[in-house]
């Protein structure tokens, strides 16, 4: 298991921050129908919610006040979770990656919470949760560069490569993935968290020939 630890520089804004982390080894490919069915049922539920309340989810907000204390825009810089759920509520359902991703978008926009998954093999040494110092930025997936300064951001040997607004393009999974570091952003203490790893877990395995999981939860 990949050591991951929390900075200060977080914690002391943030108290009740913690990350949700599940490792394991993976086949990534392209979904599988029973899965898509979960997908767009949970999208078609989704797209219900009207527009204007999108962000009053109570995992959302809570990420929302965490950005605030951390000095960024929340509503310039939406979290990923807030994003997919503004783009359900407009009627623009999601973009279908691959197995790993989509999985990961299901769990964030079922529970609010903003999530990254990373190719292991692409993050180098330990793994530090920090507040990003002014003037930082990366490359984000499918995106210009992105000036990622103050977000909560995960950072290895490297540099940054993650955080809950966009990932940088370093860690992204790919069909040369073999195994993977999930990411729950949590801002609100992580009250069942532990059954949504195993929830997290049980899809993987189900639907990504997911195996020799470990999973821990990072205060």
């Amino acid at each position: 298991m990949k050591n991951i630890s929390i900075d200060s520089s977080i914690k002391e804004r943030c108290p009740e921050a913690v990350l949700g982390v599940l490792q394991c080894k993976v086949a990534v490919k392209e979904d599988d129908a029973l899965f898509l069915e979960l997908l767009n049922d949970k999208i078609a539920e989704l797209a219900e919610i009207e527009l204007s309340q999108a962000n009053k989810r109570e995992k959302i907000q809570s990420t929302r006040k965490a950005y605030k204390a951390l000095g960024k825009d929340a509503n310039r810089y939406r979290c990923s979770a807030e994003a997919m759920c503004r783009r359900i509520s407009k009627e623009r359902g999601l973009y279908y990656i691959n197995n790993v991703v989509d999985i990961n978008n299901y769990l964030s926009i079922k529970t609010g919470y903003s999530m990254g998954t990373y190719d292991l093999e692409q993050v180098q040494g330990d793994i530090l949760w920090a507040r990003a110092p002014e003037g930082t930025a990366y490359q984000g997936i499918g995106k210009n560069v992105l000036n990622i300064e103050f977000l909560p951001a995960l950072f290895d040997e490297k540099g940054p490569f993650g955080n809950p607004t966009s990932d940088n393009t370093r860690a992204m999974i790919t069909e040369k993935t073999k195994e993977i570091v999930m990411v729950f952003y949590v801002f609100d203490g992580g009250e069942g968290l532990l059954e949504l790893l195993k929830e997290a877990e049980t899809l993987l395995q189900e639907f990504a020939g997911g195996y020799e999981f470990k999973g821990e939860i990072v205060e």
